[in-house]
Formats: C-alpha cells, structure tokens, sequence
C-alpha cells in the first residue's frame, strides 16, 4: 500500500511488540449496536463488552457518552474542538504518546475515531488492521476488567476539515465537483431496502462501496492491497475529483475512507450527518434505482 499505510494501519504483530512501551495508548473504541426486532438499532456503549474481554492494557474511549456532540436526533455528531480536547486529555492522549485504536466487530469504530483525531490535528494514530476479532483469530491474549491511562493535555494541532456538514454536501451535488461515496449496502444504496432512514435511496450521482467489503469476514482485517484497488477502482475513486464518503451516520463510511487514505488518497472528506440528516430534509434531494 502507500507509505500512508506504514503511519495509519498497524498489525496485531507490531502491536504485541509494543504493548509494554511506555507512550503507547492502546483503546478499545467499540459501540454496540443491537438491531431491534421492528427495524432500527438500539446503541449502547461498549464499555461492559471492554469489561469482559480486551487487549492487554488497553484503556476504553466512549464514543457515545464523551466524543459525540448533543445533536439529537442525531448520533456521533463530531464534538466541538473543546469537548474533543477535554475528552482525549482525559484519556491519557497528549505530546509524545502513539494512539492505537480497535473496536469489536467491523472496525469502523476505530476508524471514525482515528479520522476525528486527524480533524483536530493530531496525526501519531493508528488503527488495528481487524480490531478485536483479527486479535482473537490469533489466538492473542485477553484480559478483564478495566485500565485507564494518566491524564495529559491533548496536543490539538491545526484544524482540518475532515467532516462535512449538510450544506457542504449540497453545494458538492449542485456543483458536480465530488465524487459522493455511499458505504451502505447494496439494497441501501439502490433504495430496495429503506434502511431506519426517513427516505430510502442515496443523494443523487452517488457511487456504492459497501464498507463491509472492503473487510475480511472472519478476522475483520481490510482486503490486501490488490483487492482494495480493486474495488475502489471500479468505482472511479482512485483519482479525479475529491471524494465525499457517508453511510448513515458517518460511522462506516470512515472505514471506506480510510481505505482511500491507505492507497494514496488524501482529499477524502466525511459527510458527518450522513442520512440519517439527509434523508430526514424533503428540500435535500434524493434517488433510487
């Protein structure tokens, strides 16, 4: 892959090298999403699957609770640049420390976090390429409980825009000068399945990459670089214009992000409201097959 891949993409072996040193700051990220039995999810935080069973020494971020803004009836909106600050200091993440990130499951968790870390400047993170689950497959250590990391002063760099808002995604589909990358399914994207969304369907002239094949299904790891190429190359995203991912909340359009971002690609932005915002607009356009 790129050399972006050597600063943003760590292997289950790299971290075991490293679990003992001392600037490391090692986070389970992992939000538990519960479909409920009429449609829809039920999201609760990770912290009591973190109890039960984590990698050595890691600590656990709140995605939730303690990096999301209070937008309802919007989830994981990005926080402002103070609650983000406060949050990651009191997490231990300050000058000089390496941030490594995974979550249970598909690892857009971690990578929603490792690009909100980049929006407020902080460049020396990495996710765990499969998370959790690439860990068990190994057959690595787990252990119980609960650690947390001293608290620092979060080094916040300058500011980048790296989630968009819904006024920057309409100016985008007015003017046709981004490609607009949908991260749902198949049946999501086409409008056959309405998804827990007001409408079904995608915001018109949209591409599909559906996240979750983009991921090995078993260990969670991404796709070698052949195979990621591949089919972000069928799509049209290895070049041209500049890319704007979502999903439905912006969560698993970072993961197709962050595969953009490992093959070379660095003008990939993240629309934040994703349709859960969108679709919830009559005056926001909308398409299905």
């Amino acid at each position: 892959m790129s050399d972006k891949s050597e600063r943003a993409l760590m292997t289950a072996e790299q971290l075991a090298a490293r679990l003992e040193d001392p600037s490391l700051r090692l986070f389970d990220t992992t939000v538990d999403m519960r479909a409920k039995p009429g449609g829809g999810y039920e999201i609760v935080s990770g912290r009591s699957q973190y109890e039960a069973g984590h990698i050595p020494g890691a600590a656990f971020l709140d995605l939730l609770a303690d990096f999301s803004a209070d937008t309802p009836p919007l989830l994981f909106t990005l926080p402002s640049a103070q609650q983000f600050a406060a949050a990651a200091g009191a997490a231990g993440i300050g000058t000089g420390t390496t941030v490594v990130l995974y979550n249970a499951g598909p690892t857009w968790w971690a990578t929603r976090m490792w690009f909100m870390l980049r929006e407020f400047g902080f460049d020396d993170a990495f996710v765990l390429d499969g998370g959790l689950d690439g860990w068990r497959a190994d057959g690595r250590p787990l252990e119980s409980g609960a650690a947390r990391y001293t608290t620092a002063s979060f080094p916040a760099g300058p500011r980048r825009k790296v989630f968009v808002n819904k006024l920057d995604v309409k100016s985008a589909v007015d003017a046709g000068n981004h490609a607009l990358l949908h991260a749902l399914s198949p049946e999501v994207f086409s409008g056959k399945s309405p998804g827990s969304y007001a409408r079904p369907g995608r915001i018109p002239g949209s591409c599909n990459v559906f996240a979750m094949h983009l991921l090995e299904p078993a260990t969670k790891r991404f796709l070698p670089e052949a195979a990621l190429r591949e089919q972000l190359g069928q799509a049209g995203l290895l070049e041209g214009k500049p890319v704007i991912a979502y999903c439905g909340g912006g969560i698993s359009a970072t993961t197709d992000a962050f595969a953009l971002h490992l093959l070379g690609r660095e003008d990939v932005q993240i629309y934040d409201g994703s349709l859960s915002e969108w679709a919830r607009d009559p005056a926001m356009p909308m398409e299905t097959d």
